[in-house]
């Protein structure tokens, strides 16, 4: 199997994961300390590989291009935070859900938005050049963004006591991708084992929702009510998104294989970063993690309806004087 043909029926293979894990945490209802147990070093590993496939280097590469690195940062830094404040003013009153959805749809993706702005014949050049400046401005951003959006008191939900292995899941696996990454730079080895780590986000994620609805079948029966609520916001957020991007292309004057990397830029969102925050939060706050695995699961099969809608309507190639389409340039 080619990694582009796993990557393309990816969704498929997360669905399955839940199935699973929701039968089987349902059957065997032992398992769920054994996933909790687990599902931590699986996470860190995700992680690492995810990270890895990030270019670090790509980042002074990224400000050679002006317009579409301002247009990218404009959309997701301003514009779709100003979006998901208005979306969460119509929710229920429920912190848990708020927060869920304010962390997961606040930070921009940085790992199959590349794929799917490759298979949805955008720019992936651009996008592996803008993936890393996303990566370190939410980091910095979203403390911000939860204090002046969140309902809830951040300081006791977000207790040193109870995020610090979050954080260490996070900045661990970043830390040691950055290494792996030099090492890469300097030795062929080094590049083969990067490369080879490219196969792996897709399996391991697969593992982690597994785990995750393993450990958490009794929260995710619980809040099955909350799934209209978070399909509703998903749903809407990423029409929005689609429509800024097509208005900030516009505006910054984007061919339009830069005008789909903008989409699926704006349109993708980061669960990866932020299920470890989610995960660790104190009893009483499971529906946080339950929505974000949610979002991802929603955001993914819309990711099936962009691959076919960003490139043929939002941003279609141009015509040739006699009508037709030109060819796509890869």
């Amino acid at each position: 199997m080619r990694r582009e043909t796993l990557e393309r029926h990816q969704v498929w293979v997360y669905l399955g994961a839940v199935a699973v894990g929701l039968i089987s945490g349902s059957l065997l209802p032992g398992l769920s300390d054994t996933a909790d147990a687990l599902l931590w070093p699986v996470l860190a590993l995700l992680l690492y590989a995810t990270f890895t496939q990030v270019p670090m280097a790509s980042v002074p590469a990224a400000f050679t291009e002006g317009r579409f690195i301002a247009a990218a940062l404009l959309g997701n830094f301003v514009l779709l935070p100003a979006v998901v404040w208005a979306l969460i003013q119509f929710i229920p009153a429920d912190q848990a859900l708020q927060l869920g959805l304010l962390l997961v749809l606040l930070v921009p993706c940085t790992d199959w938005f590349i794929t799917f702005s490759q298979l949805g014949s955008g720019d992936a050049t651009r996008a592996t050049a803008l993936t890393p400046v996303l990566l370190v401005l939410q980091l910095l951003l979203l403390p911000l963004y939860l204090w002046l959006m969140a309902d809830a008191d951040l300081r006791v939900v977000f207790a040193p006591a109870d995020v610090w292995p979050a954080f260490v899941v996070v900045l661990l696996p970043l830390g040691l991708a950055v290494l792996t990454e030099l090492w890469a730079a300097r030795s062929r080895t080094g590049a083969g084992v990067v490369l080879r780590l490219g196969w792996w986000p897709v399996p391991l994620l697969a593992v982690v929702v597994l785990l995750v609805a393993v450990a958490q079948v009794g929260s995710v029966l619980a809040g099955a009510q909350l799934l209209p609520v978070v399909l509703g916001v998903v749903v809407l957020f990423l029409g929005i998104s689609l429509l800024l991007s097509r208005s900030l292309a516009g505006v910054a004057r984007l061919d339009p294989a830069q005008g789909r990397t903008l989409a699926f830029s704006m349109g993708t969102r980061n669960s990866f970063i932020v299920l470890p925050l989610a995960l660790a939060l104190p009893a009483g706050w499971e529906t946080v993690a339950i929505v974000v695995v949610m979002q991802s699961l929603v955001e993914l099969l819309g990711m099936i309806f962009c691959l076919w809608f960003v490139p043929r309507v939002l941003f279609p190639d141009p015509c040739s004087p006699t009508g037709e389409r030109q060819p796509r340039v890869r």
